[in-house]
Order: structure tokens, then sequence, then C-alpha cells
């Protein structure tokens, strides 16, 4: 079992002992879809897939975030901004903007990239280092931008 997950199952009944009903209720949830996912790939997740789903569950309350801020609906989007504030204490730090320069452009004169039709050997390269670090969507418009698109 990868010391996410431990930490996530330790922490749950932590929260249960202290009451804390959102941070039980967040990490019910994410223990849900690592579940999910071990029975769906009938495999155990290792720390990089850990890393992966949190990144998603992020991924899906922003995105619910946008919406729910188009709707006026300021209360669910304080949920939601709660459920991100726990699901990121177990993703890794996240990295300065020259730190992730630094690893596109490392990535771009490794892979000898040079046009747009190279970018998916540059996000091959960047994925497993900036994954759970940086907004996989930015780094993807600056590595578009860094190819000339």
């Amino acid at each position: 079992m990868s010391d996410t997950r431990q930490r996530i199952l330790d922490d749950i009944k932590t929260a249960m002992k202290a009451g804390d009903k959102t941070r039980l209720g967040t990490l019910r949830l994410v223990s849900a879809a690592i579940k999910q996912k071990e029975v769906d790939e009938r495999q155990t997740i290792d720390e990089s897939g850990m890393i992966g789903i949190l990144t998603k569950l992020v991924k899906q309350r922003r995105e619910s975030i946008a919406q729910y801020g188009k709707a006026g609906r300021d209360d669910l989007v304080a949920v939601e901004e709660a459920e991100i504030a726990v699901i990121d204490d177990y993703l890794p730090a996240g990295l300065e903007q020259s730190a992730i320069d630094a690893i596109v452009e490392r990535a771009v004169n490794d892979t000898g990239a040079a046009s747009v039709k190279d970018m998916g050997a540059v996000m091959a390269a960047v994925k497993p280092v900036l994954q759970g670090r940086a907004d996989m969507a930015a780094v993807s418009r600056q590595i578009r931008t860094r190819l000339g698109a």
C-alpha cells in the first residue's frame, strides 16, 4: 500500500474521531475513487497513480466551481473549495513558474522537439515530473507556445 493511501486511511479515522464532517466526507470520496480505479484496473495503485487520481479530483472540483460560479451558487462553490483544500494536502508541493519553465525547456531540448507535431513527446517527458505539482493544462499551453503554435 502506498504511503499516501495509508495516510488517507489514517486521516479518515482521525476525522471520524474529531467529528470533522467536511474532511471525512472528502477523504471518503478520495478513498472511493482510489478503490474504483483499483477495481477497474485490477491492480494496486502506486504513488504516481495516486497523484493522478488526486489531480483528477481537484480538476473536477475546479470545473464544478466554474459552473457553480456562473450559476451564482456561492454555497456550492464554498463546498468545492473546501474539498480542494483537503485534497491538496495529499498532493506534492507546487513548483515555482521558473522551475516549470526550466523543466519544459529541458524536455524540449532532450526530445529534440521542433514543432507542434512533437508536442506529445514533450508532454510525455514532463508529465511524470510535473503531474500534481503544476497545472498540466497551463503546461500544455506553455509547450504549445514554445513550439510555435
